[in-house]
C-alpha cells in the first residue's frame, strides 16, 4: 500500500506500515480501534509512533476507562508532553472535536462511549482533517460491525506473541490478512503507582484556545 495517499507516520512496525495506505497511520483522519478487551497491549501498540508525535506538541489522553500508570508511560514517553483529560458521556465526544479543531497536539487519544452516534464522529473526522497529527479513537467491541467514517480501521486481539491486527477498513484494497505484531503486553497494573493527575475538561480547551 506504499505510496498511496499522504504520507503516513510510521507504526513501527514494518508489516503494520506495508499494509497501511501512506506506509504509516493516517495524519490528519480517524483510526478507530476496536480491541477485544482492554489491556491486551493496544496502547504498546501505538507507542512507537507517539514517541514522534510528543516531539512536535503534547499528546492528550481523553476519558481513558482506567487510570494511566506514570510509570509504564514513562518507559517511553517523556510524562511533561502527556495531558490525561477526564471526560464522560457526550462531553467525550465534544472536548475530542475541540481538542482536534485547536491544531495545538501531537496526537490524540480518546475512548469514545459506545453509544457515541455517526454524527459525532463525522464531526470529528472533519477536525481531524487538515491537521498533521493522527487521532487514535478507541471504540467497543459491540460497534465491530457499525458503520464509521474512520478511513482506517482496527480489530486488534492478544496472543502469545504480541497483538493481533485485523484491518476492517483501510483506503484501496480491503487485506485480508491476519497480522501478528511483537507487542510487548503491559505491565501487570498492581505492579504500578500512579501519578498523573487529572485535568478537567474544560481546562484544557481554554488553554488550548488562549
Amino acid at each position: 500500500m506504499a505510496g498511496q495517499g499522504q504520507a503516513g507516520l510510521s507504526s513501527g512496525f514494518p508489516a503494520l506500515d506495508a499494509e497501511l495506505p501512506g506506509s504509516g497511520w493516517p495524519r490528519g483522519a480517524l483510526t478507530e480501534l476496536i480491541p477485544a478487551h482492554s489491556g491486551i497491549g493496544e496502547l504498546a501498540l501505538l507507542q512507537p509512533a507517539l514517541l514522534e508525535c510528543v516531539k512536535q506538541a503534547p499528546v492528550a489522553v481523553l476519558a481513558p476507562p482506567y487510570r494511566p500508570h506514570a510509570p509504564a508511560w514513562a518507559a517511553s514517553l517523556p510524562l511533561e508532553r502527556m495531558l490525561w483529560i477526564e471526560a464522560s458521556g457526550k462531553e467525550v465526544a465534544w472536548a475530542a472535536e475541540c481538542l482536534l479543531d485547536s491544531g495545538a497536539l501531537g496526537a490524540l487519544l480518546v475512548w469514545l462511549p459506545a453509544q457515541t452516534d455517526a454524527r459525532a464522529l463525522r464531526r470529528l473526522q472533519l477536525a481531524a482533517e487538515g491537521h498533521a497529527a493522527p487521532a487514535f479513537v478507541f471504540r467497543s467491541l459491540q460497534t465491530l460491525r457499525q458503520a464509521s467514517p474512520a478511513p482506517l480501521r482496527l480489530a486488534l486481539s492478544g496472543s502469545a506473541l504480541g497483538v493481533q491486527v485485523r484491518i476492517l477498513k483501510r483506503r484501496g484494497p480491503p487485506c485480508e490478512r491476519l497480522l501478528c505484531l511483537p507487542v510487548e503486553r503491559p505491565v501487570a497494573q498492581t505492579r504500578l503507582a500512579a501519578r498523573l493527575t487529572p485535568v478537567p475538561v474544560l481546562h484544557v480547551l481554554q488553554a488550548a484556545w488562549a
